[in-house]
């Protein structure tokens, strides 16, 4: 009794918007302490805390950015159905599936920038990365133990703040006002995307569901209806695939493997390895009824002479 119900629940967090944000949210953030830990050694030297301040903020977080968008079956799906200039010369793209693919490339999107958007928001409530990249523009001209001092020897000062190098009482209470105000720069930045980014989903959710061609019951059936198909397809593949490479097999060396009663066998000839090396299973020919779509219907190459709406008979 419990097996069904565990594995209801799993399935039913598995395509929980909110349950895979908040995964990919945690498993940020436990990264970012990782790679902080690690990994991220500030040089405290002018003219590269800057730099490498900057990368260790930006570029991770346009790394899961890509990742994002990468790892995302749907996105590949909507690039090779609507975005490729290569596709089927049958495949006629109704508005209601432009609007579709837009909204599951926006979903897409959504899900994309949670990661990058954790990255950055943890990073600066932290402080570390933007500490080691401010270091070099502090402002010290009002501080007097600074009067006496050449421009070139104070920047180099300024510089080494962020590693807590041995400095004398009075430059040590400088560098702790500067890494306070850099610490509050660092944190209210965090704090004003942290706000951004919440009121930016909630629109953006909003003027999704406005601008849906879909009912919120038709959306919900929708995306049952996509996660049911795939992975239907995907079963239906597996054994289509297997019974006709087994069918080839058979043809091109005269048995089946694992068949124990083998009568005879097959020499393939050239022609025979030309046949089944050459990629002609996804291109049959011009013969073909009709383009498979996970975004929509199969497109028949003639016209219906009427549209309408027809139910589906189940026999037992």
């Amino acid at each position: 009794m419990m097996g069904p119900t565990l594995n209801s629940m799993v399935s039913s967090l598995q395509r929980s918007g909110t349950f895979i944000n908040s995964l990919i949210g945690a498993l940020t953030i436990g990264g970012q302490q990782l790679f902080s830990s690690f990994a991220f050694r500030c040089p405290c030297q002018v003219g590269k805390n800057v730099y490498y301040g900057s990368a260790f903020l930006v570029l991770p977080a346009l790394i899961l950015l890509v990742a994002g968008y990468a790892l995302r079956s749907h996105m590949w799906t909507i690039t090779s159905e609507y975005c490729c200039s290569c596709t089927h010369p049958q495949r006629r793209i109704s508005p209601l599936e432009r609007k579709l693919a837009c909204l599951r490339f926006f979903t897409i999107t959504g899900r994309a920038l949670v990661a990058p958007l954790t990255w950055l928001a943890t990073t600066l409530l932290m402080g570390t990365y933007y500490e080691c990249a401010a270091s070099e523009f502090a402002s010290v001209d009002h501080y007097p133990v600074f009067d006496n001092v050449t421009a070139s020897k104070r920047e180099e000062i300024i510089a080494g703040f962020p590693c807590l190098k041995s400095t004398p009482s009075d430059v040590t209470l400088v560098r702790d006002e500067v890494a306070l105000r850099h610490r509050y720069q660092s944190q209210m930045l965090g704090w004003i995307l942290i706000t951004l980014a919440t009121i930016a989903a909630l629109v953006s959710r909003c003027l999704a569901r406005c601008c849906s061609p879909l009912t919120t019951l038709q959306h919900c059936y929708w995306t049952n209806y996509l996660h049911n198909e795939r992975e239907l397809f995907e079963q239906a593949a597996e054994q289509h695939a297997r019974l006709l490479i087994m069918e080839r097999i058979k043809k091109l060396f005269g048995f089946i493997p694992g068949n124990e009663d083998v009568k005879h066998i097959h020499i393939p000839s050239s022609q025979d390895w030309k046949d089944i090396s050459a990629p002609c299973l996804l291109c049959m020919g011009d013969d073909l009824q009709g383009h498979y779509s996970f975004l929509g219907d199969r497109v028949e190459e003639e016209e219906k002479e009427e549209s309408k709406s027809e139910g589906i008979e189940l026999k037992p």
